[in-house]
């Protein structure tokens, strides 16, 4: 969207320093001074470790036509100051481009659905765009747009015609999906569980809980909340609900779970089950995506959608990047899902591989990152998963510190399992002992970069190091 400088002082309340543009004009916004682009107004950003309004010349330079500030005077700025037409104060940079989203999401005023969730929210976005795409026009967060920046980035890049608004919002810390709701007003919003991932920042799941029901704390009055059947996320609805501030208590509230499914068939790259009397199908494995589109499913209804819309939008999805893409590498199955992992989403990926793959197979697991104190223990329980699960004709292989602690658990059990310090390591091991027609999952956080062993696979000759 373009404003004009009427918006933008209405959305922002920002303080004209200088404005010789001419009336009518209109403008768009950059927060980059490596893409911004002539005519544009520069928005610095701001961090712990950055400082955008540093770099004010720099988008003068390359065309800016103005730009936003936190200062009270043009001082701070060299000599392109004087050649540029327009400079507005405002008091925090991040909060005006927040300002700016709300104001175009309002005028656009599409059906707003946000979503988060400790694990599954970017799958359960992607479906969700699928379904909606049967019948709105729909604009979605892309790859990791899921912060404050990410936010503004992308309603401000919403079409103007768009009719279903998909948003999806991770957190750091406590009053981070607050802010998210409150700068995008969710006609729904969704929470698709309540895990451990990130509980090294939040310190326990009841943190988790409390942090991810903020998103309602800015619902429209009358919205709708889907959330998994959890009694932890229950809790704290009705803590949020009893708060003063808290206008949902005409919000409809729906909990799901795996239990209200009938999983009628399971195989490689497919699903079916019956959800409230329907039958839907998936085109792609496990119980866990299952379950993210029942939430969907929810939110179609909410939306009213037909049915026969919602079950062909699942049919259409497709996994990520990284989220269980298969390959053949030199003769071995290759299933990379090492996009992201924490305990909940380790075990739910390890009991998919191990329900439908049949030997020789593989697992290749690593360390699982943000986990906080308990790290070593979150560990140790996975390699005590994998003791009940496997069989002696499936291998474990570890990468990673951390990681150890589940080939410890398994050779401790009377389970060959080795582990490795580094991806060079895994792939030699791989390529010298794995035999051909071995189907071999991949399972990690992302810092482990597993894909360096997917691409060393595909080598004919690795130069150690």
């Amino acid at each position: 969207m373009k404003f004009s400088l009427e918006e933008i002082i209405k959305a922002t309340g920002a303080k004209i320093l200088k404005n010789e543009v001419e009336a009518g004009d209109k403008f768009t916004f950059s927060t980059d001074t490596r893409s911004i682009e002539s005519g544009e107004i520069y928005l610095p950003l701001k961090g712990e470790n950055f400082d955008g309004e540093k770099f004010i010349d720099k988008a003068l330079e390359a065309g800016a036509v103005g730009y936003f500030t936190t200062k009270k005077n043009t001082a701070h700025c060299s000599q392109f100051t004087a050649h540029k037409n327009l400079i507005l104060q405002v008091e925090d940079t991040l909060t005006a481009y927040l300002e700016l989203a709300l104001f175009y999401k309002r005028k656009i005023n599409p059906k707003t659905i946000a979503i988060t969730g400790s694990s599954g929210k970017t799958t359960t976005k992607e479906m969700a765009y699928c379904v909606a795409c049967e019948k709105f026009k729909t604009h979605k967060s892309e790859l990791n747009f899921n912060n404050e920046v990410g936010l503004c980035k992308t309603i401000l890049s919403m079409p103007e015609d768009t009719e279903v608004l998909i948003l999806e919002m991770g957190m750091r810390g406590l009053g981070e999906i607050e802010l998210l709701s409150k700068y995008s007003e969710p006609d729904i919003s969704i929470i698709a569980n309540v895990g451990t991932a990130h509980i090294g920042r939040l310190g326990s799941r009841e943190n988790i809980a409390k942090a991810k029901s903020e998103v309602i704390k800015h619902l429209k009055k009358g919205g709708t909340l889907i959330a998994h059947d959890d009694e932890l996320i229950k809790l704290e609805l009705i803590k949020e609900t009893e708060s003063v501030h808290c206008s949902q208590l005409t919000a409809h509230f729906i909990y799901f779970s795996l239990s209200d499914a009938n999983i009628l068939e399971r195989r490689v790259g497919y699903s079916k089950f019956i959800y409230k009397n329907h039958e839907y199908e998936l085109n792609i494995e496990g119980d866990y995506n299952v379950e993210n589109s029942l939430a969907v499913i929810e939110m179609g209804l909410k939306l009213n959608m037909e049915l026969e819309e919602i079950k062909n939008g699942l049919k259409k999805y497709s996994p990520l990047e990284k989220r269980w893409e298969i390959q053949e590498i030199n003769g071995l199955k290759i299933i990379n899902d090492s996009y992201n992992a924490n305990p909940e989403s380790m075990k739910a990926a390890i009991e998919t591989f191990l329900k439908l793959y049949q030997p020789p197979l593989l697992l290749v697991l690593g360390d699982m990152a943000e986990l906080g104190e308990k790290e070593t223990e979150y560990h140790k329980q996975i390699g005590e998963f994998l003791c009940e699960k496997i069989k002696n004709n499936v291998k474990v292989i570890t990468v990673g510190k951390l990681a150890e602690e589940i080939s410890k658990k398994l050779n401790n059990k009377g389970f060959e399992s080795k582990n490795f310090e580094n991806n060079l390591q895994t792939s030699l091991y791989i390529l010298d002992n794995v035999e051909i027609g071995t189907t071999i999952i991949f399972k990690a956080s992302r810092s482990m970069k597993f894909e360096e062993i997917i691409e060393n696979l595909k080598k004919e000759k690795i130069m150690e190091k």
